[in-house]
């Protein structure tokens, strides 16, 4: 891995229990996508999951999570060998790390 590529703070990955799991963001990932917000200033995020939940199935995203979040996947490339758009890869990947960032941030408050 290079300096430019970012480390998530998940606890697969860490080995710290007090990192959210892959299963939390994927938890989450999925109550957004049944239960998008209104009005929040990440609303498109949920609106994208809605989407790919949809199209994909919710095993298919969780595949895509664990291989950006904990398997040091590229979003693109996370798609291999799983029918997946790449540009969906993106979406799942951006949306993994921004919901795994809140999750964190919930911890610290």
């Amino acid at each position: 891995m290079t300096d430019s590529e970012p480390l998530y703070d998940v606890r697969e990955r860490t080995g710290n229990p007090a990192h959210p799991s892959v299963d939390d963001v994927v938890e989450l990932v999925l109550e957004r996508a049944q239960n998008p917000r209104v009005d929040h200033q990440d609303a498109n995020l949920d609106e994208a999951m809605v989407t790919v939940v949809d199209r994909y199935g919710s095993e298919t995203v969780r595949t895509i999570i664990q291989r950006v979040l904990v398997d040091d996947y590229p979003f693109r490339t996370a798609t291999a060998d799983l029918d997946v758009d790449t540009i969906d890869g993106v979406r799942i990947g951006t949306t993994a790390g921004q919901f795994l960032a809140e999750l964190n941030a919930a911890q610290d408050d």
